[in-house]
């Protein structure tokens, strides 16, 4: 049920002035719920440091609430690498990371209880998760097996230290053989099944360059330096390259898979216990694969 207020002599951040009006909610609660689009002000997504003002209206629409289960499941995992505080597994597109509404088990997170301690930092439904990828983008994740090896993982996240890159087919013929696109994200003000790049978002950052160029679509690399959702396909579709496969970004017309051609390619940290470098890489999945060679082929004969 949603809850509407008006700050009269509140003062101060957005979450700090909404813990004082909405009792039965923490501030931390507030602050995802903000960030997710679900508390506006005056109809608008604002950020948690948003300074609000008298007469401002707050509107609370919390999600509804699910009760889930988190049982270990017998599912295969492609590990690439593993030991006592941490694996990287390449994780298959159509897989959700961890339980949420409407994906309560069969997760990434369902098959790697059963397959192994995970650590307790993010709390029940997504244990041992320092970062994720949609569920129809593939490729490689870390995955921390105890709460010492995720804040040393979370910490280098945060401090933009890791390497992230990831391979996109796009629609169209992207124009400049690399570049930058830095524009903020947030909940879509007119879908809230979307993101957005809109104004008041949070920053997001990611860079591309160009691997090939057919007559229709674009080959590139992407390196994300931060991880908002649907990132890479939001800034895509923003920069007028949409991912080909996407069904929630991309045109009605595109190419036939399992969702976007976006593969999580190549992934690399420090371990957190010894400081060494490590960078791991996993290739393309099937049917992206095929998907190039049948676009080789086509360009080929032309």
């Amino acid at each position: 049920m949603s809850e509407q207020v008006k700050i009269t002599d509140q003062s101060g951040r957005l979450d700090k002035a909404a813990a004082q009006l909405f009792a039965n909610y923490s501030r931390s609660q507030l602050q995802h719920l903000i960030v997710a689009g679900d508390l506006l002000v005056n109809g608008q997504q604002k950020t948690v440091k948003y300074q609000v003002k008298a007469g401002d209206c707050l509107l609370l629409t919390p999600p509804p609430i699910q009760h889930l289960s988190l049982e270990p499941e017998n599912i295969p995992l492609d590990i690439v690498y593993e030991d006592q505080d941490l694996l990287v597994v390449n994780k298959p597109q159509g897989m959700v990371v961890h339980p949420a509404p409407g994906h309560p088990n069969h997760t990434l997170v369902n098959a790697l209880l059963y397959h192994c301690p995970l650590s307790t930092i993010n709390g029940t439904y997504r244990p041992g998760i320092v970062h994720r990828i949609d569920k129809d983008t593939s490729g490689l994740l870390m995955v921390a097996k105890n709460d010492l090896a995720h804040q040393a993982l979370a910490k280098q996240l945060k401090a933009k230290k890791n390497l992230r890159e990831y391979t996109a087919l796009v629609h169209g013929r992207v124009a400049n053989d690399q570049g930058t696109i830095n524009a903020p994200i947030g909940r879509s003000l007119r879908d809230r099944k979307k993101q957005a790049v809109i104004a008041g978002g949070r920053p997001a950052i990611t860079h591309y360059r160009v691997i090939k160029r057919y007559q229709q679509f674009t080959l590139i690399k992407c390196t994300l330096e931060t991880g908002r959702t649907h990132q890479i396909r939001v800034h895509l579709r923003y920069l007028g390259y949409p991912l080909a496969g996407d069904p929630l970004y991309g045109p009605a017309k595109t190419l036939k898979g399992n969702g976007q051609f976006l593969h999580a390619g190549k992934l690399g940290f420090d371990h957190p216990r010894t400081q060494q470098e490590m960078v791991f890489e996993a290739p393309l999945p099937d049917i992206f694969q095929k998907t190039l060679e049948k676009l080789d082929k086509k360009e080929n004969f032309k």
